[in-house]
């Protein structure tokens, strides 16, 4: 998607931090523009990102998806069109998302995965009260 065919209202895929998200454009400049969230498309990496898979960190962050509606700025080269037939709704999507990541960690099965998991659950929690 380049800079010329973006336009206010469309539906695009956003990577913001770790996570990977639906967005709609509500505001567009040449070089950056401003998206709310529809849907979770990947869930947030737990952890320290500047050592990877360590549990040995100063401290092992916990990162919560963005919310429904939240919005962020981003560059817009990092916009790309969302190809599916629909969006899905913002809760389905967050499931499925937590979902996928504890399959992901369930199947690794270190003392990363665990921390990671033990961080999910509690993000779980939070998220379907």
């Amino acid at each position: 998607m380049t800079e010329r065919s973006l336009q206010l209202g469309d539906i695009v895929t956003v990577r913001h931090r770790t996570g990977e998200y639906i967005s709609e454009i509500i505001e567009l400049t040449p070089s950056k523009a401003l998206v709310k969230t529809l849907a979770v498309i990947t869930h947030p990496t737990q952890g320290d990102l500047h050592n990877l898979y360590e549990t040995n960190v100063p401290l092992f962050h916990q990162r919560k998806a963005m919310a429904f509606l939240e919005k962020v700025y981003v560059p817009t080269a990092v916009l790309r069109p969302y190809l599916g037939e629909s969006v899905p709704t913002y809760l389905e999507s967050l499931h499925q998302a937590l979902h996928k990541i504890e399959e992901q960690l369930r199947e690794r099965d270190d003392e990363y995965a665990n921390l990671a998991l033990h961080q999910l659950t509690q993000l779980r929690d939070e998220y379907f009260l």
